[in-house]
């Protein structure tokens, strides 16, 4: 277990940018009744975050490739740091300004220390990113409590004094982390031509990576259904708020413990087909969700929870072992933005399906996705297979 350690740490940093985006997002209700604004400028305070991750991480993959990872990640947490830390002395209608600079420093930190764990561990890759994603979801679990509890002793401004100390220890830890290897032995590269635009769009010409970020995007929509739509569907059940809490938590915890028992199994009998298995698994949920109710819906999103913890982890390992020789950090940090763009095109679709056909509708229509994207990536080779 000793070689995990920097595992570990980078699992901590990418808590930073869960923690941080989730300690506001729940809160946001609290913010616009105090500067008095509407639901519609709070879903622009949500995008904004993602919107800046979205755009920037394939930028922050490819610099690191370029000019250094630990450098690049510890300079997204600084920038984190900074703007988070800038809301306490600003006026609060700032607050978009504060959330896009947010999300470009998470996506430095976040893209590179996905993609630093490949450089740390390269034969057990997929225990590797399991163990980082279970450390980095954390930040989805107790940041909603956290920061409740902080806004009702406190006031709103404290929930980024929160966030920056997270980044602040981050930042420490970080300082730990030895240089990757293959960056020690390659020399520093020259100011020219070396990041181009021809090096980034690279990334994106690699045939074989493409069938694992649509499934990475559909992936996205069921995180959305479960976290988003779940509680739509459990309000028009007309259940109380204890069977919801219990059961989101539920979800919630399926979703993180599932994920280093699938990165082992992934080493084991190769990621390609755990990610069948896992979208198989929370595409058939997916479907059954509005016909069950009771201890039938529980067991469903659990199931669900646990495909789609599979999918989220296994895929980080089986794009990384695909990622080009010296793109490892350009390819993780595109992975990460079709992430991003699955996180805020999914709801919206699921939120205008469902508004025009039904709740009903819009849960069958995303399970029938997730099982297309099986049937897409059905016949592909991988390096493991």
């Amino acid at each position: 277990m000793k070689k995990f350690w920097p595992i570990y740490v980078l699992g901590f940093v990418g808590f930073v940018t869960s923690f941080g985006a989730h300690i506001v997002v729940v809160n946001l209700p609290v913010y616009a009744q105090q500067v008095g604004i509407g639901v519609a400028m709070i879903g622009l305070l949500i995008s904004a975050y993602d919107l800046a991750e979205l755009v920037a991480k394939p930028l922050f993959g490819t610099l690191a490739d370029r000019r250094g990872m630990k450098q690049t990640m510890l300079a997204g947490i600084g920038l984190f740091i900074l703007a988070s830390l800038a809301y306490l002395w600003g006026d609060p209608r700032f607050l978009l300004l504060i959330r896009f600079l947010q999300g470009i420093g998470a996506a430095a930190l976040s893209s590179v220390s996905v993609a630093m764990v490949g450089t740390y561990i390269t034969k057990e890759r997929g225990k590797a990113y399991g163990i980082y994603n279970a450390i980095k979801g954390a930040g989805y679990v107790i940041s909603p409590i956290i920061g409740g509890a902080i806004v009702l002793r406190s006031h709103f401004s404290t929930i980024f004094l929160a966030a920056a100390v997270v980044g602040i220890i981050a930042f420490g830890l970080s300082l730990l982390l030895p240089k990757p290897e293959f960056e020690a032995k390659k020399p520093l590269a020259d100011d020219g031509d070396d990041f181009s635009l021809r090096g980034f769009f690279a990334v994106f010409r690699q045939p074989r990576l493409w069938p694992w970020y649509v499934v990475t995007v559909v992936n996205m929509f069921f995180v959305g259904i479960l976290f988003g739509f779940l509680p739509v569907r459990i309000h028009a059940l007309g259940y109380n708020p204890l069977f919801s809490g219990v059961l989101l938590s539920a979800v919630a915890a399926s979703y993180l413990l599932i994920q280093p028992i699938a990165g082992i199994l992934a080493d084991r009998i190769g990621p390609a087909f755990t990610i069948r298995l896992g979208l198989l698994l929370s595409g058939v949920c997916i479907l059954l969700a509005p016909f069950v109710d009771g201890f039938f819906l529980l067991a469903v999103s659990i199931l669900a929870g646990i495909g789609v913890g599979t999918v989220w982890t296994n895929t980080d390992a089986l794009i990384s072992d695909l990622a080009q020789d010296g793109k490892l950090g350009a390819t993780m940090g595109v992975a990460g933005s079709f992430k991003e763009f699955g996180d805020m095109l999914g709801p919206l679709l699921i939120g205008l399906i469902s508004q025009a056909f039904g709740l009903t509708t819009g849960f069958v229509v995303c399970g029938i996705l997730g099982l297309l994207s099986v049937i897409i990536i059905s016949n592909r080779r991988t390096i493991r297979e």
